[in-house]
């Protein structure tokens, strides 16, 4: 459809699908591919004729989370940039990545998350904002303290200490295992089996539909879902700032040490090594 650079929006009968379209940077998130992904959701969400959108990456990896500075997202910060300050980081950290994952979480039609690949950080976010998650046998998946933070109620309080702790990958086999995966299907069948679940759920009944996700949300809202993401936020700003003072200190001082991407790429190496 017209009018989308960074994202594919496609509808077939019932079906939207939504494809974030940067295979090149891995669908690193940019401003403008989440405010077009906020877009088609809509779109789809008025489009009487769709019943189920799927959410998928183009290329080898689902996404790669945040772009932290690839040409396209510095020269739209340069054409668009945020209030300086804490003012402006708080603003956009909860425009973009915290006040969107409510709205895709809320949306009133049935939401599928097609993941391949690298699904790490921000591609965690978007992916736990989907009501359900299919996911090729490569899958792996990377949480973190993030803006919307649902990893305990994603994997369980204590699981979520145990990787968040460690900063480790989850395969896709063990993301299914603690019930934040649905489905795990080959990496040829990933598209098809998507596919063909979403059509199932497309004969059920709109109404119905709909009322099961409202509902079981309000449960997981009565429990204090929403309250404990929304509260999470400040403690995620605290450790963003905190994190952007010890990184400008280390330049000064000529240190580096391992990003957490990489501490859990070596740990996931040596794991399989072992």
């Amino acid at each position: 459809m017209a009018g989308y650079r960074q994202i594919l929006y496609e509808k077939d009968k019932a079906v939207a699908r939504v494809s974030l379209n940067r295979p090149r940077y891995r669908n690193a998130q940019s401003r403008l591919l989440l405010e077009e992904l906020d877009r088609a959701f809509q779109e789809a969400a008025a489009d009487e004729e769709i019943r189920v959108i799927i959410l998928a990456g183009e290329g080898d990896h689902f996404s790669s989370g945040h772009d932290l500075g690839t040409p396209e997202q510095m020269e739209d910060d340069q054409k668009r940039p945020y209030p300086p300050g804490i003012l402006g980081a708080y603003r956009r950290q909860w425009e973009l990545f915290h006040e969107m994952a409510l709205r895709w979480r809320d949306l009133p039609k049935p939401t599928i998350a097609q993941v391949q690949g690298y699904c790490i950080f921000g591609g965690w976010l978007i992916a736990s904002a989907m009501d359900i998650i299919v996911a090729s046998e490569d899958a792996l998946f990377l949480p973190s303290l993030l803006q919307y933070f649902s990893v305990p109620w994603d994997i369980g309080v204590r699981k979520a200490k145990e990787i968040l702790f460690q900063t480790r990958f989850v395969t896709a086999r063990e993301a299914c295992a603690l019930g934040f995966v649905n489905l795990v299907v080959p990496r040829e069948r990933l598209e098809a089996e998507t596919r063909k679940l979403a059509e199932r759920i497309a004969e059920s009944d709109p109404v119905f539909t709909r009322l099961v996700k409202l509902s079981i949300n309000q449960v997981q809202d009565a429990a204090g879902f929403r309250v404990a993401v929304q509260s999470a936020f400040s403690n995620y700003m605290i450790f963003h700032q905190a994190g952007l003072v010890r990184s400008e200190e280390e330049k000064v001082q000529g240190k580096r040490s391992l990003s957490r991407v990489e501490r859990a790429l070596k740990y996931l190496k040596e794991n399989r090594e072992g």
